[in-house]
């Protein structure tokens, strides 16, 4: 039992699974100050479970070195939303059903049609997943009220629908950035193949994707698919919360995914390496982070005090993918920046490893993706999760989220007419001696 006492009274609270239920405090009038919920639990979920201090991470009770190495990202995907793996039948009808939904309504394409021809493709991506709401009217709790999801089969056809139309979206996006034609989607190939497929054909009516760089960016798809409560999955959560349909909940976790500190996080790992440029400049590098002239991007992380396990896979299959595309220069700039990080006490003291964004990138960029679309590539893997979340939640009696907030503003003030004013100094921006955004504990990917 956890004992708190105020100056009048007291309560006992009990403690269960290492948690408190600070409800409890209410009575005392009091409430708990978390500033970025760096330990705050806000729901209880079966899905995925982290422990950080010995670098694990498992879907559903499973490792995620094992599910890399021997499942698919739609069986992954099934796995995270059904909570079992499914057999042989049902995963070829999960399979069919999903590849299905990769075609888009014409109207949707007119739309994305209508972006300059510069629009960040991650813009494009989170107005196109809202639009889906409109173009599916009987999906709408707005519209037909929240008792739809009562059904099952409805909830089953929007992960459907998501699942399948997300990667379409995507290299509509893509294409549109290079000026060429969308390409349908194809049922000939897998889910990462199809995706290939949509990016790369040009005019060839037999085009064939890579095999082996499909498995790749499968194997990427699965280690990105789900990672606790991070914050999109909260925001998706948070929507959820409110009943709206799963397409605007999608759009909400896909926008806050579009933020540097979270879904472009590999991005700035990329761009220091490229910075560092070779491996003869690394010491100096290493000596301007000491003196924090410098950040060390890709490394450390909120959850993890030990090495990422997704970092691990990842750098065996950068040694794959290399095998293909030709290797970069870039990946001896990693490697030997992660051999003087783990072996400099510097970096060991404060938990500095390597995580799941100092591989990604190096790998995204060989395989020829810009950077700016990055983001579009980790949403599309995390889709899988978002919706597990969606329909876990649905299955429970979640009120909807509403923190408290600590009040630091003014008292009761009395109107004053604007002839009787004097001209006030406006709130000052934050001074370099305050913490920047740079400065505060990095997201949970």
């Amino acid at each position: 039992m956890l004992k708190v006492q105020t100056a009048n009274e007291s309560v006992e609270i009990p403690i269960k699974e290492d948690t408190i239920d600070t409800t409890a405090l209410a009575g005392l009038g009091l409430v708990v100050y978390d500033n970025g919920y760096l330990n705050t639990a806000v729901c209880k979920s079966a899905i995925s479970y982290i422990d950080g201090d010995k670098g694990i991470l498992r879907y559903r009770g499973y490792d995620i070195e094992e599910l890399a190495e021997k499942a698919t990202f739609l069986e992954v995907s099934y796995l995270l939303i059904y909570g079992e793996l499914p057999s042989k039948p049902q995963l070829e009808q999960w399979s069919t059903r999903v590849m299905r939904h990769t075609f888009i309504h014409e109207n949707m394409i007119e739309y994305l049609k209508s972006f300059r021809y510069d629009a960040h493709p991650m813009g494009i991506l989170v107005s196109a997943i809202a639009s889906l709401s409109s173009l599916h009217p009987e999906a709408s709790t707005a519209l037909q009220g929240e008792e739809i999801y009562y059904d099952e089969s409805m909830v089953n056809k929007q992960i459907f629908r998501c699942l399948g139309k997300l990667p379409t979206l995507a290299a509509c996006a893509y294409r549109h950035r290079i000026g060429r034609a969308y390409n349908n989607p194809s049922n000939s190939f897998d889910y990462t193949g199809n995706f290939l497929y949509m990016l790369d054909r040009l005019s060839e009516t037999d085009y064939q994707p890579n095999a082996e760089l499909a498995k790749a960016l499968d194997v990427i798809f699965i280690l990105h698919a789900d990672h606790e409560l991070n914050c999109s999955t909260a925001a998706m959560r948070q929507m959820a919360s409110t009943g709206i349909d799963p397409y605007m909940c999608l759009a909400g976790a896909a926008s806050a995914l579009y933020g540097p500190s979270h879904g472009g996080a590999n991005e700035a790992a990329l761009k220091m390496l490229e910075e560092i440029g070779s491996v003869d400049k690394i010491p100096e590098f290493i000596e301007q982070v000491k003196q924090k002239k410098r950040r060390l991007m890709g490394f450390g992380h909120r959850v993890y005090k030990s090495y990422d396990p997704r970092a691990k896979i990842l750098k065996r299959i950068s040694s794959r993918v290399f095998d293909i595309v030709g290797r970069s220069p870039l990946i001896d700039v990693a490697v030997e920046l992660e051999r003087i990080a783990l072996s400099d006490e510097y970096f060991i003291k404060r938990n500095l490893y390597p995580n799941v964004d100092f591989y990604s990138g190096i790998i995204y960029k060989a395989m020829g993706f810009p950077s700016d679309f990055f983001p579009v590539l980790f949403c599309i893997a995390r889709t899988a999760g978002w919706l597990a979340h969606w329909k876990e939640q649905l299955l429970e009696n979640t009120p909807i989220f509403r923190p408290q907030q600590i009040y630091t503003g003014e008292q009761q003030r009395s109107y004053v007419p604007i002839y009787q004013r004097t001209s006030q100094t406006p709130p000052a921006v934050p001074s370099k001696t305050r913490l920047s955004r740079k400065d505060l504990p990095q997201s949970n990917f």
